[in-house]
């Protein structure tokens, strides 16, 4: 059994909001954990998810053992931007899953890794080895993997604080009236499709910096810096600006001009601090092709 231990440094109105908001842990796992008495404020087990803490609050979390789980290692290609002995940094490609999810164990980063990384940390189970944090399957571009507990600690701290910088670049739809700006709107799952996230006022807190690269006809390329990491947040905040990721099916339009396999978002900066040697660290991954030919095609036509 894991436990992961936390100290409130101000008061919160629900604990489980606190709790993931300072651990990779969904809200849903959290309030399994709960209910099944794995969870102290205090020393004390707590049985409701609504309960607010205050400043300087002790919370334990005990991470039962899981269950072994056949998840095959897979020689699946990988673009290893950066391998030492503690982490890896990865540049996914678009139409990648990250970790075995909803019956689907094959084809994922995590079956990959498996094959191609010999150590991985244990803190997130045997279904998400090292995954410190999570790219959506048709998003592209740089993640950073764990391979010791410690360093997978220290990484996730870094993303809690805001300390590691995350940097995208969109090709959204319309034009961006403004050269720059933020979204500071809350996340959580849609009240009307439960498959979809949205802005709704008791979500969780979502913060999104944006500045306009290049305006492109009736396009946006964007630059994007999330400093906070809520499901699908910066897809979400882009169409509560009403303008949507290029290609993005989910939150985006119906049709697209482009023959794409899914949304032009790119993960394309990431900067941290080495979690053992205390070295800044910050890699670059450029815009895959198929990102670049349609931003080709767009300047052409506007010659």
């Amino acid at each position: 059994m894991r436990r992961i231990e936390l100290t409130s440094e101000a008061d919160f109105r629900r604990l489980d909001v606190f709790v993931a908001d300072n651990t990779s842990l969904t809200r849903s796992h959290i309030q399994r954990l709960i209910e099944q008495g794995n969870v102290t404020l205090d020393g004390k087990v707590v049985v409701k998810a609504s309960t607010p803490i205050k400043a300087e609050a002790n919370v334990c979390i005990c991470l039962p053992d899981e269950i072994p789980l056949d998840i095959p290692a897979e020689n699946i290609p990988l673009d290893i931007i950066y391998e030492d002995d503690d982490l890896v940094v990865i540049n996914k490609p678009q139409g990648m899953t990250v970790h075995p999810a909803n019956n689907v164990f094959t084809g994922t980063l995590v079956n990959a890794l498996l094959f191609h990384i010999k150590d991985l940390s244990g803190i997130n189970g045997v279904l998400r080895p090292g995954i410190v944090h999570r790219l959506d399957k048709d998003t592209s571009g740089l993640l950073v993997v764990a391979k010791n507990d410690f360093a997978h600690v220290e990484l996730q701290k870094q993303i809690q604080t805001k300390a590691c910088r995350r940097i995208y670049v969109a090709l959204c739809e319309g034009i961006f009236k403004e050269d720059s700006g933020f979204v500071d709107k809350p996340i959580g799952r849609s009240r009307s499709d439960r498959k979809k996230m949205d802005v709704v006022e008791d979500g969780r807190t979502a913060l999104t910096y944006y500045t306009v690269l290049e305006r492109l006809g009736d396009y946006t390329l964007v630059r994007f810096e999330l400093k906070t990491g809520r499901t699908h947040q910066i897809r979400v905040h882009a169409k509560y600006l009403g303008h949507p990721v290029v290609g993005d099916k989910l939150y985006g339009y119906a049709k697209c001009r482009f023959a794409l396999n899914g949304q032009l978002l790119h993960a394309q900066q990431l900067m941290f601090v080495h979690p053992v040697t205390g070295e800044q660290m910050s890699f670059y991954a450029p815009l895959p092709d198929y990102f670049q030919k349609v931003l080709t095609a767009l300047c052409n036509r506007n010659k």
